[in-house]
């Protein structure tokens, strides 16, 4: 390898959301990395479905779309 030219590659400690601490290599700028979801808590690692909403996906959308449906139900009378 050509000295100067790839950067930085050292040992990062990833932290999870969910409380998993794991040591990993990586070229980020710092020792720590923070994550919402890994290997230990993803639902296809673990087998189980877990419904996340962290952005209120839901709440967003019936707010975007409720005057919409309205003027629907006024047009249909």
């Amino acid at each position: 390898m050509k000295p100067g030219v790839h950067p930085d590659y050292h040992a990062v400690t990833v932290h999870c959301a969910c409380g998993h601490n794991f040591m990993t290599r990586s070229t980020i700028k710092g020792d720590r990395l923070n994550v919402e979801i890994c290997s230990n808590c993803h639902p296809f690692f673990t087998g189980k479905q877990k419904l996340i909403d962290t952005a209120g996906r839901v709440e967003r959308f019936t707010k975007k779309y409720a005057d919409a449906a309205a003027k629907v139900e006024a047009a249909k009378k």
